[in-house]
């Protein structure tokens, strides 16, 4: 149901799936591969083709990739035409221009596009996940780490104005150290290129998704010391986002497509790190199942995706804190502005099996 447009895996991703042979027992197989047949009221109904775009690809977002392998989006009639757009700006861009009809990025998006006076804003409608998603690793073998031990290193951070160099700067605020002052950190890198950069030599230190993060540790590059989303607490952080004239037009659609990622969401709840692997697999092609299994255990273990699609009002503001200490945003911008839990909270409040 899912036609792939964007890269298949991150920058250094890993090197095979060999490994699925010695996950558990057949019989987990067997029952997996029943969940991940289509539904036979997904083939009888004609679906609705939606264009998708996500910031990126990555484990961050399992519970987005179990709802498209389980059928969770064909039984709501929908089938998902998916991109991958390598940065919120981008995913901005494709949304506002109509290429795509809803886009996965960060609400700082939204907020500058509100700012900017757009005729026809963006709105988020569910979120996915309330931690950063980016670990921090140090390059070579690292026994006891001290945030001390940046200062007057180099970083490999991320976008200037996107959330994961936000979050970069404001932990390290935290830890009492002045960015670009006490320590250099490179901005201009894509976020697909800044993983092969520091596997390349380039940088003391890197920020930076999994399982890219995983894929380097295990190659011997570095070693993950820290995680941004634990050291910065919960906040809005990546969330599902149509033009306000598109869910004006379709509300019917965006509550099908929450009720898809809330079943997903709930799916990840209720199921093991090993599981969740088997089902996002094809997502990742070429990745190492252990890596994959790494990796997810890594966001779960940081309470990484939310057990709903409401988006939290306090992460919201949370988020503007940290967009206002880096600098980029003068004045908060209402939440209802740019965010509604419509849909989130009635397909919540009517209950749905995963």
């Amino acid at each position: 149901m899912v036609q792939a447009r964007g890269p298949g895996s991150e920058a250094g991703a890993g090197s095979g799936v060999a490994c699925l042979v010695g996950f558990t027992t057949v019989m987990v197989f067997a029952v997996l591969l029943v969940l991940a047949m289509p539904r036979p009221t997904a083939v009888a109904q004609e679906l609705e083709t939606v264009r998708l775009s996500e910031v990126v690809r990555s484990v961050f977002y399992a519970p987005q990739y179990v709802a498209l392998e389980l059928g969770y989006f064909a039984d709501e009639g929908l089938a998902i035409e998916l991109s991958t757009a390598w940065g919120a700006h981008n995913g901005m861009a494709a949304l506002i221009s109509g290429s795509v009809d809803i886009g996965f990025f960060g609400p700082e998006a939204t907020i500058y596009v509100y700012n900017q006076g757009a005729p026809d804003p963006a709105i988020g409608f569910a979120q996915l996940t309330q931690r950063d998603g980016s670990f921090f690793m140090a390059r070579g073998r690292v026994e006891n780490f001290d945030w001390n031990d940046v200062r007057g290193r180099l970083i490999v951070g991320a976008r200037k104005g996107g959330v994961p160099q936000m979050v970069l700067e404001w932990v390290l605020r935290d830890k009492g150290i002045v960015p670009f002052q006490d320590v250099g950190i490179i901005t201009h890198l894509a976020f697909e290129a800044a993983a092969g950069a520091f596997e390349g030599g380039l940088g003391d230190y890197v920020a930076q998704f999994e399982p890219a993060m995983t894929h380097m540790e295990r190659a011997g590059v570095g070693t993950v010391v820290a995680s941004l989303g634990a050291e910065a607490g919960d906040i809005t952080y990546t969330v599902y986002h149509a033009r306000k004239s598109f869910i004006e037009s379709r509300p019917d659609l965006i509550e099908r497509f929450t009720r898809a990622i809330y079943r997903g969401q709930l799916w990840v709840q209720e199921h093991s790190t090993e599981e969740i692997a088997a089902v996002v697999a094809p997502y990742f092609p070429g990745m190492d199942f252990d890596v994959l299994v790494t990796a997810l255990e890594r966001y779960r273990s940081i309470d990484a995706w939310t057990p709903t699609p409401v988006i939290s009002r306090d992460g919201f503001a949370r988020l503007q804190e940290v967009m206002m200490t880096a600098g980029e945003l003068a004045s908060s911008v209402p939440f209802d502005a740019v965010m509604t839990n419509e849909f989130a909270e009635r397909v919540v409040a009517a209950g749905v099996s995963p």
